[in-house]
């Protein structure tokens, strides 16, 4: 299920066909619906042109990726979570919030950080400010930042040593996360998804996204994942339907990678 627009991205575990309701679906939505062969399964070019061509919304719609993986996420030596800069960026605007202090705090101002602090900055969180998208801290900030984790854990904001976030290499997290770098993790259903651009984007470029995520989806295959690992994948804009892509293909993707 797309957390953007809640619809099923695969057909039902039984086989049979998933019914949308058209009288409840918007009218671009229908007719984009007229376009995509619910049973068939895409390349990603053909994929990606089906995307940019369907009847667009009012605004720059994110184009998404679901990748149903051949992992258990309820045992721990099967969670796939990852980050990966995307070659071409998101299309987005990522605000990053940085909890450091002395040279670092000056670091990650230069390096473009929307808002900065110390003990401040915590103050300012525990007081309802949230303004950002990402937030980055130094270890040593990391006890007080700890004190946070109530307010930012539920959102995502948390910084996390595994996602690159805990570091004193403040600037160089500031400037990857404002050039695209994205943070997944699968969810109990075994289904990966992310953001691969805006449907402004050429082909090319949201091409040469979904080659370094899914090149770094592979990368992270547990050991004690068994038989196909990439079991199923589509991709859809906001408001449009999911087209379904054939796994088999992604071998084809090298030509993209950057």
């Amino acid at each position: 299920m797309s957390p953007a627009t809640g619809r099923e991205y695969f057909p039902p575990a039984d086989g049979g066909i998933l019914r949308v309701d058209f009288m409840t679906a918007s009218k671009k939505h229908q007719q984009a619906l007229t376009l995509v062969d619910r049973l068939k399964k895409y390349t990603f070019e053909d994929a990606v042109d089906l995307l940019l061509e369907t009847p667009k919304a009012k605004f720059d719609e994110t184009v998404e990726i679901a990748v149903r993986l051949g992992v258990d996420p309820r045992h721990a030596d099967q969670m796939v979570r990852g980050t990966v800069a995307l070659p071409a960026g998101t299309g987005r605007t990522v605000r990053v919030a940085v909890f450091a202090k002395g040279d670092k705090e000056r670091e990650a101002t230069e390096a473009g950080a929307d808002v900065v602090g110390a003990e401040d900055l915590v103050e300012k969180v525990q007081g309802g400010f949230l303004e950002f998208d990402k937030s980055v801290a130094t270890p040593d900030m990391m006890a007080l930042v700890g004190r946070l984790g109530k307010i930012l854990g539920p959102r995502g904001l948390m910084p996390n040593a595994k996602l690159g976030t805990v570091t004193f290499e403040v600037g160089t997290a500031v400037k990857e996360l404002k050039a695209g770098k994205i943070d997944f993790r699968v969810e109990k259903n075994g289904i990966v998804h992310a953001p691969m651009g805006k449907v402004s984007f050429p082909k090319d470029r949201i091409l040469a996204n979904v080659s370094a995520f899914l090149d770094q989806v592979q990368r992270l295959k547990p050991t004690t994942s068994k038989g196909a690992y990439i079991k199923g994948i589509a991709m859809s804009t906001t408001m449009g339907p999911g087209i379904k892509i054939d796994p088999l293909l992604v071998k084809d993707l090298k030509a993209y990678l950057v």
